[in-house]
């Protein structure tokens, strides 16, 4: 037996089930490539499901975590803490009408606390979500995710929630009622195919929120922090909401959500809510580090730039399964006319990790710092897989 499978082995042995893996058994990461326990190497578009915007070990948020590490790992909200108020004033400063923020430890958890705040601002019960929307898997988050499979199982969820068509804007005003605390929506369907909000949706959306005086909350777990050409997606769209949702990327791999507050939030009673680790000084550290890389090296506008590219090359991609192939800046679609998880496999043996985005798409996430000869290699690599069909072809059930 190989190390590689005595690993595999081990791990199917305890692991609980609820993944569905790929065979690889990764070890080690630099940049935009990890490698396995064999030694071969990989071009990582999947960056833990877009968690490694600046790739993997970067020198800067390494050495930020080894320092902190030594000076202090944990301190509670309960007391005042140098990093977490100067990771505070960075978030602020880039989203300005932003006044306040919340810090927890993932995506799921920002997008709960983003709907127990929006109750308890505006005294209502009701949530409106997009037809396809993704925002978590805990009960309040998964709630307001459309996807009936992995509602099913857990049924029933929170009462008060419904979902509407996405990029529709009739439905939206037709279902904003009284009784409506919040509307939630992505600007950028990622586990729902990488669908493009359109720019007038969501400007309307932002106004019968304020109309009616329902929050709007837009989450920018997967598309935040440079991901779509832009620190945030709602730049895109000249929003300013009244809450957003932050995670995935935003600590450079190390755990941490948070949600910025806009004034109609304002600053909220004690012991409302609260978060054991949210807000920790290590967490804290590596998110310093990881944003003001980010907006040193302008990593947004390279996002945007090879995004253009990798958007352009991909779509002279000539392969009758290709039906469409869409993004915004380094969050790319490929959506093809077969279910698409065999060619994760396809990919993986030719040294590419990806992921779907529902049962017919493709889901690139490539590191901000992605070479552009990483991105052709990329492109030969799917070009190749699609000119050679896998045969078996299984079901998607996950993002």
């Amino acid at each position: 037996m190989s190390r590689e499978n005595g690993w595999m082995e081990l791990e199917e042995q305890h692991t609980c089930g609820v993944y569905r893996k790929q065979p690889v058994v990764i070890v080690r990461g630099e940049g935009a490539r990890v490698w396995d326990a064999e030694g071969r190497e990989y071009v990582d578009c999947a960056t833990g499901h877009g968690v490694a915007l600046l790739g993997h070990a970067h020198p800067r948020v390494v050495a930020a975590i080894q320092e902190q590490a030594r000076r202090l790992i944990t301190c509670p909200e309960t007391v005042y803490n140098d990093r977490r108020a100067e990771l505070t004033a960075e978030l602020i400063a880039l989203a300005p009408w932003a006044e306040r923020v919340f810090f927890c430890n993932s995506g799921t958890e920002a997008v709960e606390t983003a709907l127990k705040f929006a109750r308890l601002v505006t005294g209502r019960p009701g949530i409106i979500a997009a037809r396809n929307g993704f925002h978590g898997r805990t009960m309040g988050a998964l709630s307001a995710t459309w996807r009936p499979e992995y509602r099913r199982p857990f049924e029933p969820l929170v009462p008060g929630f419904a979902h509407v068509p996405y990029n529709n804007p009739d439905a939206l005003e037709e279902a904003i009622g009284p009784e409506t605390a919040a509307v939630i929506l992505e600007g950028v369907q990622g586990e729902g195919g990488v669908v493009l909000g359109d720019g007038a949706y969501l400007q309307r959306a932002q106004e019968l929120c304020r109309e009616r005086g329902a929050l709007f909350i837009v989450d920018e777990i997967q598309t935040g922090l440079g991901r779509t050409g832009r620190m945030l997606a709602c730049e895109h769209y000249g929003l300013e909401p009244d809450m957003v949702c932050l995670a995935k990327g935003i600590a450079g791999g190390v755990p941490m959500g948070a949600v910025l507050l806009g004034p109609h939030v304002g600053k909220l009673p004690s012991a409302v809510h609260g978060s054991t680790f949210g807000g920790n000084p290590l967490a804290c550290a590596a998110a310093l580090a990881t944003l003001r890389t980010i907006r040193e090296q302008a990593l947004p506008e390279r996002a945007a730039e090879l995004g253009a590219l990798f958007l352009s090359r991909l779509r002279a991609v000539r392969s009758p399964l290709v039906r469409d192939v869409r993004g915004l800046g380094l969050m790319v679609g490929v959506e093809l006319r077969r279910k698409a998880r065999p060619y994760l496999r396809a990919l993986l043996q030719r040294g590419v990790i990806a992921l779907t985005a529902g049962p017919l798409v493709l889901r690139l996430l490539p590191p901000l710092i992605i070479s552009r000869e990483d991105l052709e290699f990329v492109a030969c690599q799917l070009e190749e897989a699609l000119a050679t069909p896998p045969s078996e072809e299984r079901n998607d059930n996950d993002g």
